[in-house]
C-alpha cells in the first residue's frame, strides 16, 4: 500500500483548524485564504481544497475543532449544572474567536463534534429530566441563540475598542432627543463588553426553564 504522501501528513484537520484560527485571530477575516493558509502549512493550494474543498468546508473544520473542546458532562449531573457548564463553554469559545463567527455568519452550527458535546446531550438531558421534545428544542434553541447572538456583536478581546467605538457613536448624539443614552454613558460603557450581561441571562432562562421548578409550580410557562 503506497504511503500517503509528506503533504496529507502536514495538513491534518487539527493543524488547518488551528492555523486558520490564528490568521484570523492575529490578522483579521480579510488575511484567510486557501493560498495563504497553503502557505503557513507548508503544503499545495491544492491539498488543502481536497481537506476542505472550499471556504465553507474549512470554517465547518475550524467550528469542529473548538466544539471538540466542549465539556464532558459526568452522568447524574444537575440538569441546571450540566446546561450552565455547555453554555458557558460554548460562549467562552465564540468569544475568543470573534472572526470566525463574523465568517460562518447565519449558517448553521452542525458539524459531528457540536452535535455530539452539545446538541444531543443537552436534548437528551431535557428529556431525561421531564421535558417534551418540543419544550426541549425550544429550550435548546433558546438558549443556543442567546450564547451565539451574545458572542456575535463585541470584539470581547479587546473590551477597550469596543467601547471607544460605542463613546464615540453615543457622543454624536443630541441630548436633547437622547436624554437617557447620552445622560447614562457611564452605565452604558461598561456593559457592552461585560461578559456578565450573557452569564446572567443564561442563567435566568435556565432558572425558567429547570424542570425541577416548573413540576411544582403550576401554570409556569418554559
Amino acid at each position: 500500500m503506497p504511503r500517503q504522501s509528506a503533504s496529507l501528513d502536514l495538513a491534518t484537520p487539527e493543524r488547518i483548524a488551528e492555523t486558520a484560527l490564528l490568521i484570523v485571530d492575529q490578522e483579521g477575516t480579510a488575511a484567510l485564504s486557501f493560498r495563504t493558509l497553503a502557505a503557513r502549512l507548508g503544503i499545495a493550494h491544492a491539498t488543502l481544497q481536497r481537506r476542505c474543498t472550499d471556504l465553507a468546508g474549512l470554517l465547518d473544520l475550524c467550528v469542529d475543532h473548538l466544539a471538540a473542546s466542549l465539556p464532558d458532562i459526568a452522568p447524574g449531573t444537575a440538569w441546571t449544572d450540566a446546561t450552565e457548564a455547555r453554555f458557558r463553554r460554548l460562549y467562552e469559545l465564540l468569544a475568543a474567536h470573534p472572526g470566525l463567527v463574523a465568517l460562518r455568519g447565519a449558517r448553521p452550527w452542525l458539524g459531528p463534534q457540536l452535535l455530539k458535546r452539545l446538541v444531543e446531550p443537552q436534548l437528551a438531558d431535557s428529556l431525561a429530566a421531564g421535558m417534551t421534545p418540543q419544550e426541549a428544542i425550544t429550550c435548546y434553541r433558546r438558549m443556543y441563540l442567546l450564547t451565539l447572538g451574545s458572542a456575535s456583536f463585541v470584539d470581547h478581546r479587546d473590551p477597550g475598542a469596543a467601547q471607544a467605538v460605542t463613546r464615540t457613536a453615543l457622543a454624536a448624539l443630541d441630548p436633547a432627543e437622547f436624554p437617557v443614552v447620552t445622560g447614562h454613558l457611564a452605565a452604558i460603557l461598561p456593559a457592552v463588553v461585560d461578559h456578565e450581561v450573557f452569564f446572567g441571562a443564561l442563567r435566568q432562562l435556565i432558572d425558567a426553564a429547570d424542570p425541577a421548578r416548573t413540576a411544582v409550580t403550576p401554570g409556569r410557562v418554559r
